[in-house]
């Protein structure tokens, strides 16, 4: 457990409950919608490739606010850019509750994507703003175990509500899980960012505080490394109704079979790097994650060479090995990243999130239809996107050992952390 600071007024305990909760509504805007893909496509006349533009459009939005939530809040504070993203996902979410057509559907799908990002954004500034160190290793690292319960929850739910219900009702539960996230906010969430510490919402000077964000190159290879080691995973999110459905001939109350072993795997991995914080450096914990994603990816790889016909349990246990180790890269990058920024934390968070979410975007919506009818091509570009991941790592490996020598700079990133 991080130690509280005297400055914090709500035990780290509830914030870690708090911030898990605020970074959970993103993926369940995703994943709630899965078992629903059918039964929206029919009463839509829509095809496989047009029910996934409800991920891409979401993805695409919410990418393009990304870069917003962060310098907003750096500006007016923690609290109201929280609130007001909340409120507006309320609204998001009924508008598609109440669609009668797909075009309509994918206009709110958009208002839901610029507004859900807040919650995970603005939550890693949050983190930032209070802890330090191994102490914000570990409040990351709780975070992540609760945020990762989302993406297997929330099929499951969806799965539930169309046991009892039509699909409108899985974006009501949308509706009134941003309410209780409305009313647990203001009352828990202590201001993090204080009025003297703000900086001006100036739009010349954040395009150039942005410039040199993205020109950085040590932000570059850090960015990359993490946005292509989950789009290893991430590649099977997005194809979870093909793969569930088509590939593994599951029904719609069965993406548990999918989603349970990934997200057991991310969240014993966030557990493992919070107490591994101080006892085990960064860049090794980094190296290890790198590590058991690539014998994920063998054995993955292995299994579908072996069968033609992918079952559960053995299609998706590699999952739950490459799941743990982006759990153990993805705290230690991200610290790094805004370790680099301590007076800009809410835009070095806004641009990670907005590399890997045009990552995810063009995964979703171009990449996915294309492969996810076969399971081979999924695994191959698995494979792929985590060998990148990996190549980013090392480059900046490599060229922080080489600033060490001459600037007894620590050895590789996330030492320092």
């Amino acid at each position: 457990m991080p130690k509280q600071p005297a400055s914090l007024s709500v035990p780290i305990r509830t914030l870690a409950l708090l911030l898990g909760g605020l970074a959970m509504f993103g993926p369940f805007s995703i994943d709630t919608i899965f078992p629903a893909f059918p039964a929206i496509g029919a009463q839509f006349g829509a095809d496989k490739l047009a029910m996934q533009q409800t991920i891409s459009v979401y993805l695409v939005a919410y990418a393009a606010m990304s870069i917003v939530h962060g310098p907003l809040s750096d500006a007016i504070g923690r609290k109201r850019v929280i609130l007001g993203g909340l409120v507006v996902f309320a609204i998001a979410s009924a508008g598609c509750a109440l669609a009668k057509d797909l075009p309509t559907l994918l206009a709110f799908r958009a208002l839901q994507g610029l507004s859900s990002g807040v919650g995970l954004i603005v939550g890693r500034a949050v983190i930032r703003d209070v802890l330090h160190g191994d102490d914000a290793q570990r409040l990351m690292s709780q975070v992540s175990m609760i945020f990762g319960v989302a993406p297997a929850l929330a099929p499951v739910i969806g799965g539930w509500i169309l046991g009892v219900a039509h699909w409108p009702a899985i974006f009501w539960f949308l509706v009134a899980f941003s309410i209780v996230l409305i009313v647990a906010t203001w009352r828990a969430l202590p201001e993090t960012h204080p009025t003297q510490a703000r900086l001006p919402l100036a739009p010349k000077r954040l395009l150039r505080d942005y410039v040199a964000i993205v020109v950085n190159p040590r932000f570059q290879r850090l960015s990359a490394a993490a946005a292509f080691n989950f789009a290893a995973l991430w590649v099977y999110i997005a194809s979870a109704p093909a793969f569930v459905l088509d590939i593994l001939k599951l029904n719609e109350r069965q993406f548990g079979w999918f989603f349970v072993p990934m997200i057991s795997g991310m969240i014993l991995g966030a557990f493992v790097s919070g107490r591994s914080a101080g006892k085990v450096s960064g860049a090794k914990l980094v190296s290890i994650g790198f590590a058991c994603s690539a014998v994920a990816m063998a054995l993955n790889l292995g299994y579908n060479l072996a069968t033609d016909a992918p079952k559960v349990p053995w299609a998706v246990l590699p999952m739950m090995l490459n799941a743990f180790g982006i759990a153990l890269v993805f705290p230690i990058v991200t610290l790094a990243i805004l370790d680099m920024y301590p007076r800009q934390r809410g835009s070095a968070s806004s641009l990670q999130a907005f590399t890997g979410l045009v990552l995810n975007a063009a995964i979703a919506g171009v990449l996915s239809p294309l492969i996810s009818d076969h399971a081979l091509w999924l695994i191959a570009t698995a494979i792929a996107f985590l060998t990148i991941g990996f190549g980013f790592w090392r480059w900046e490996a490599r060229v922080s050992r080489m600033r060490a020598g001459n600037e007894a700079a620590p050895s590789v990133p996330g030492e320092s952390l």
